[in-house]
């Protein structure tokens, strides 16, 4: 009997290792599996059970399908080998430690990856706060401002003293960035105010703006200068003029901040700087999703809210 063993030895090796194998493959694809549909953020109670009817349903089919190749292929002889509970016994045994280190290594793979992700977003909000600062002080925009002010000192003192505040203002509420990821709504309104006014001295009374509040939350938020952004959008790509106002409306209700303006578009609108792209992907860090509609006459972006 021995000497039967020994002769089958090699068969029998051979056979533990492409069950050991066929063990590790299962378990990863397992882990996968669990992954994807059961993950332990989910239901930790039903992952964990889940992972140990997987593995003792792994175990024994292997097991079976290790004994069928032993005993029926190569025709090893049963005598002197374990009974197949005692195989079954040391089948979890080897099975457990393997998931625990697949769950092992997943688990600091994803902590690296969340790391990453995180790094990834701060980089994309630091970007994102220096193309909008570069935005507002390119020359295009300090020129436009500059000979409105001029003009004003000699018109209207009143209203160059004015227009000088908003436009401290305006950049002091840009150079904040960096301290607010996020805004409530009365704060952007307030600070886009300053903003609207240097726009009516510079177009006086070439377009129209709306504020409508449908349904108002002080817990709602949003990205700091979104609305300015759009507005500057509005004012870059449309004409506005007395003949052809552009008129600018946001809606605020209980579940965006919408902002809408007509199209009359102007073929020598300036291309560079902060646009809609820019605010897209910083609402996807936030796993929000900016909705865009636009017809033949009207534009509309509407805005999802943050929670805080």
């Amino acid at each position: 009997m021995k000497e039967d063993l020994w002769n089958n030895f090699h068969v029998q090796l051979s056979a533990h290792y492409v069950f050991i194998f066929a063990m590790c493959i299962a378990d990863y694809r397992l882990l996968l599996f669990l992954n994807r549909y059961l993950p332990y953020s989910k239901n930790i109670f039903l992952r964990i059970l889940a992972d140990i009817l997987s593995i003792t349903l792994i175990s024994l089919l292997l097991l079976l399908l290790f004994n069928f190749l032993i005993y029926d292929v190569f025709l090893v002889s049963r005598h002197g080998l374990p009974p197949f509970s005692v195989k079954f016994a040391f089948a979890m045994a080897a099975n457990i430690p393997i998931l625990l280190v697949f769950e092992l290594i997943h688990y600091f793979q994803s902590e690296q990856k969340a790391i990453a992700d995180s790094e990834k977003a701060k980089r994309k909000v630091l970007l994102f706060q220096h193309e909008t600062l570069r935005s507002q002080i390119n020359p295009h925009f300090l020129f436009n401002s500059l000979n409105v002010l001029s003009s004003l000192i000699y018109i209207n003192p009143e209203n160059a003293n004015k227009f000088t505040k908003a436009l401290s203002k305006t950049y002091r509420y840009v150079l904040s960035l960096s301290q607010q990821p996020v805004v409530p709504i009365a704060e952007e309104l307030q600070a886009l105010e300053s903003y609207i006014f240097l726009m009516r001295m510079r177009f006086e009374s070439s377009f129209t703006y709306t504020v409508n509040k449908l349904v108002f939350s002080e817990q709602n938020k949003i990205i700091p200068l979104t609305l300015q952004l759009l507005i500057e959008n509005a004012f870059k790509h449309n004409i506005a003029t007395e003949d052809s106002p552009l008129h600018i409306i946001i809606t605020i209700d209980s579940s965006y901040l919408t902002v809408t303006n007509n199209i009359q578009p102007s073929g020598s609108a300036d291309k560079r700087g902060i646009g809609l792209k820019y605010i897209t992907e910083q609402y996807k860090i936030h796993a929000k999703e900016v909705k865009v509609e636009h017809t033949r006459q009207i534009f509309t972006v509407k805005i999802p809210y943050i929670e805080s």
